[in-house]
């Protein structure tokens, strides 16, 4: 089943508007669908089915003035079977931290969003982590000389919304919010242009947003907020708030759920002597004895760049992490099993694997149930296969390369 929602309304572009500086479509709560712009103008332009768009943010010394349209008020409609997922997609410039944003070899989120679009996309999902520019480029580099840096327009234009153009343009997204996203760093920009609901400027800067579901036909996608969520340390202010997250899983939306997130709460890095070690200490206590997962057939994540499918034992369904999308990579096994999580001996790795490499993931639905993960290197190249069918993520029953 493809994507119902009207053909004029996904294929429209915001009106001619020579003060235009990005435009893209989202889905939010119940799955309404919002057209939003950012103008270099004191008036917002016209939405792609002829409506007014309205001020969402008032222009300030950092933003210009963003705009937006409700064009579908609910995704009752909407069932995509093909949809592209990534994450982590900035450019790291925060000394001594540095990455060539000039380099698509070592920055390559431009090539990922032209191959991805490419794919004609129905969905995106963006797991989270846009802006990484926090810092100025030292005077003695060349590979980011120039380079904007902080929570501001230019910031984020250069290191999300240009780049990300072509993708913008082929599908509405799912905005995850990420670590970099959280109130110390470029939370301002996140409430500002990508949050879902209404902006609010008198307010200080929310640490935490309420979950929310997306219908999507074939399954409810769940957007929950952990960019807070320490991934070491379990005592936090929120902790309460992460408890009530998971236990509102029960009644957020029909099952099955997917759970997207940014932090994934049993991720997994290389540790000493190769060991695959990791866990969000937060988000595990917060999870309990892990029943609250129940209605969850999947977990979505980024947060660590690389690509990872996990199958569990026990209650905790299975995860993808797709944070390969341009920010420095992470090291990580091929081979999962053997896995030490922090905070929490009850959950195990039962078989998970590794592709290290930058690019994005194509989520194909099948006819007979289930979904083929397609994995493409940057430059949109089939890196390999995997299949989530029957309650788990196998990468070596659809021809997969690795």
């Amino acid at each position: 089943m493809r994507f119902l929602v009207l053909a004029a309304l996904l294929a429209g572009v915001v009106s001619a508007h020579s003060a235009t500086l990005a435009h893209w479509r989202e889905l939010g709560p119940a799955g309404a669908l919002e057209e939003r712009a950012a103008v270099d103008d004191a008036r917002c332009p016209t939405a792609s089915d002829g409506s007014a768009m309205l001020v969402r943010a008032k222009a300030d010394g950092d933003f210009p003035l963003v705009c937006a349209a409700t064009i579908h008020p609910n995704g009752q409609s909407f069932a995509p079977g093909h949809m592209v997922v990534l994450g982590d997609t900035g450019c790291r410039i925060k000394p001594p931290e540095m990455q060539d944003c000039s380099d698509p070899a070592k920055w390559p989120f431009p090539v990922v969003a032209v191959s991805a679009a490419k794919q004609k996309p129905e969905l995106v999902i963006h797991v989270g982590d846009y802006l990484y520019r926090e810092g100025a480029c030292p005077a003695d580099n060349s590979g980011c000389a120039g380079t904007p840096f902080g929570d501001n327009w230019p910031t984020w234009d250069a290191d999300f919304f240009s780049p990300a153009a072509p993708l913008l343009g082929s599908a509405p997204f799912v905005f995850v919010r990420g670590n970099h996203e959280d109130c110390h760093r470029s939370g301002k920009g996140y409430l500002r242009l990508l949050a879902p609901g209404p902006y609010d400027a008198s307010a200080p800067c929310a640490p935490h947003l309420a979950p929310y579901a997306v219908p999507a036909g074939h399954m409810s996608l769940v957007v929950l907020d952990d960019a807070s969520a320490s991934d070491t340390d379990a005592t936090s202010d929120l902790a309460s708030s992460y408890a009530a997250d998971f236990a509102s899983l029960a009644t957020v939306a029909p099952k099955p759920l997917w759970l997207l997130t940014h932090r994934p709460y049993w991720g997994l890095i290389t540790g000493p002597f190769g060991i695959p070690v990791g866990g969000n200490r937060t988000m595990i206590a917060a999870s309990g004895d892990q029943s609250a997962l129940a209605p969850v057939e999947l977990m979505l994540a980024g947060h660590i760049h690389t690509f990872e499918a996990i199958n569990y034992v026990g209650r905790v369904p299975p995860q993808i992490i797709a944070g390969n999308g341009g920010d420095n990579l992470d090291a990580t096994p091929k081979d999962l099993r053997g896995a030490q999580f922090q905070g929490n001996a009850r959950v195990s790795v039962k078989d998970g694997m590794s592709v290290g490499g930058f690019g994005f993931l194509v989520m194909d639905h099948r006819a007979e149930g289930g979904w083929l993960i397609h994995l493409h290197r940057a430059d949109g190249t089939d890196e390999g296969q995997c299949v989530f069918a029957g309650g788990r993520v196998d990468c070596s029953v659809a021809g997969s390369k690795n």
